[in-house]
């Protein structure tokens, strides 16, 4: 949300801030607060001294890059006393991590439209505008699907795939069934808005039971390949199978750092 709303130079809220690296930020607010309600019942020096101690002032830019929040800041380590000075730097510099990129951004819709047009947007209108809504309309999907010669809108296999995909799926794995058929996760806003028609194919299985199969995707031709599954349960569990195990998974944050965020809310806890 944070580049949709700096595009239509909408409030930035501290909120927006954090989404972009939520995992650092959590540990960050769990030690602000921490620091914060200490009673004195807590001897902060014990609990985040050997934290703090691995961190500098620096941070890991979203390209793997590492920057500097203060010259020489890979030399200058995070104590109790500068906590709070270290963590307005982190957070000035989320905030203003992709300023040129979106100036870029913003300078190619004016050669397109004129700069007030965008004005007219709040963040949120112009991501859906852009990028889809965030709910996924099933029933518009299946408006713009396309069936192979295996099957028909109306086969025993389909009408469960669409139970499936439309009443047990929710909302989360339909998004991680289109990303597994499409690499993406919002459908189109409108009908004449697919340049690509979604097509579900059979899947002849010569190997072992239809039952055990998993179904196969095209992502760039926006394509399922789906075994003739005998049941609805059978189609959920392959279906979910698939969309959880068998695509990319995305994570918030440098996986680097995953240990020490971990160290620090355990330590806090069990304080």
């Amino acid at each position: 949300m944070l580049l949709w709303k700096q595009l239509v130079r909408e409030q930035i809220t501290s909120e927006d801030i954090e989404a972009i690296d939520i995992q650092s930020f959590t540990m960050i607010n769990e030690m602000e607060k921490t620091m914060s309600e200490n009673d004195q019942s807590i001897d902060l020096d014990d609990v985040l001294s050997s934290i703090l101690d691995e961190l500098r002032f620096e941070v890991v830019s979203s390209n793997g890059s590492t920057f500097e929040l203060v010259p020489n800041g890979q030399e200058i380590p995070v104590t109790i006393a500068n906590f709070k000075e270290y963590c307005a730097s982190y957070r000035n510099y989320r905030l203003n991590e992709f300023h040129r990129q979106i100036e870029f951004i913003r300078q190619g819709l004016y050669s397109i439209i004129p700069g007030y047009f965008l004005s007219l947007f709040t963040g949120s209108e112009l991501e859906e505008a852009v990028c889809g809504k965030g709910e996924i309309d099933v029933e518009l999907l299946k408006r713009n699907t396309n069936y192979g010669s295996a099957y028909s809108q109306d086969a025993p296999c389909i009408q469960r795939f669409w139970i499936v995909l439309s009443i047990l799926f929710t909302e989360e794995q339909k998004k991680l069934f289109l990303k597994f058929v499409w690499r993406r996760c919002t459908l189109p806003n409108r009908d004449e808005d697919f340049t690509t028609r979604f097509t579900i194919n059979g899947f002849d299985i010569t190997n072992g039971p239809v039952d055990g199969a998993l179904p196969r995707s095209h992502t760039c031709s926006f394509v399922l390949d789906l075994p003739e599954y005998s049941s609805t349960d059978v189609m959920y569990d392959r279906l979910n199978y698939a969309i959880t195990y068998c695509s990319s998974i995305d994570g918030d944050g440098n996986m680097n750092e995953m240990p020490m965020i971990q160290q620090v809310l355990s330590t806090i806890e069990s304080s």
